[in-house]
């Protein structure tokens, strides 16, 4: 037998009972790539609705109906769903349906004194640390954010991406991607009731102080000011608490 023939030898698939060797187990667990991505964008996909508020406290997932919106099978749709069921940011209802959490007014107390916390330490090192790109990526949702503030319709779905582009660009300008997953996991709870809220009431967007507060946020992180951008993050979070506490709609 030739050089050439051993080799394609070696290389053919294993069978089954013909002595070859077999492919390792931990290997054959692994999934596809194609379907590991689809399952990536399934749930980011999924974290976008349930962060920008597109997803309400009590509305029910269809795994069906949703991987048809985004145009794939159940199956990817089926591992973002239990992903965000381990992030607690989507749960199973006693009837096995699954739901976004409807929150109480303990647990968002709870959720906001994290918020201002970590999200005010975040700005106050992104003051420190930003660069250029950073800078024009928060200058850019801040402008968006306020354009919408002074117009008489406001397109509030516009206005609620803007806030949470201008946050997380603040938050992506800290430099530290283990803050940032943080709170990205505190948004995928809170976002269902902060921007649904927002969405629902535009007088928030003239009135509530959001767009002042960040102005003065995107001026500290300018001037390189972490006590201001801290204090002006934490004041943002505060004043959008206690608009949704007031009104009372949260069971205790």
């Amino acid at each position: 037998m030739g050089l050439e023939h051993r080799k394609l030898e070696e290389h053919k698939p294993a069978r089954a009972g013909d002595g070859a060797l077999k492919v390792p187990a931990e290997l054959v667990r692994e999934q596809p790539l194609d379907r590991l991505t689809l399952g990536e964008r399934a749930y980011a996909r999924l974290s976008d609705l349930l962060m920008s508020g597109r997803l309400a406290p009590g509305e029910k997932i269809s795994l069906r109906a949703t991987a048809d919106v985004l145009g794939v099978s159940i199956m990817p749709v089926r591992a973002a769903v239990s992903r965000l069921v381990a992030d607690k940011a989507l749960e199973v209802a006693p009837n096995r349906a699954i739901r976004v959490p409807i929150m109480s007014n303990t647990q968002f107390r709870d959720l906001t004194a994290a918020r201002i916390t970590i999200e005010g330490h975040t700005a106050a090192l992104a003051a420190k640390l930003r660069n250029d790109a950073d800078l024009s990526a928060i200058a850019a949702a801040e402008a968006a954010m306020r354009a919408e503030s002074i117009v008489k319709k406001p397109n509030l779905p516009l206005a609620v991406e803007a806030n949470k582009n201008f946050h997380f660009a603040v938050y992506q300008a800290s430099q530290s991607s283990t803050l940032v997953g943080i709170i990205r996991a505190l948004w995928l709870n809170v976002g269902p009731i902060l921007n649904l809220d927002l969405r629902e009431n535009p007088e928030r967007i003239r009135v509530g102080g959001a767009v002042r507060l960040h102005a003065e946020a995107l001026d500290a992180i300018i001037n390189r000011r972490p006590a201001k951008a801290r204090d002006a993050i934490a004041a943002d979070i505060e004043g959008a608490a206690k608009f949704i506490l007031s009104r009372g709609h949260l069971p205790d």
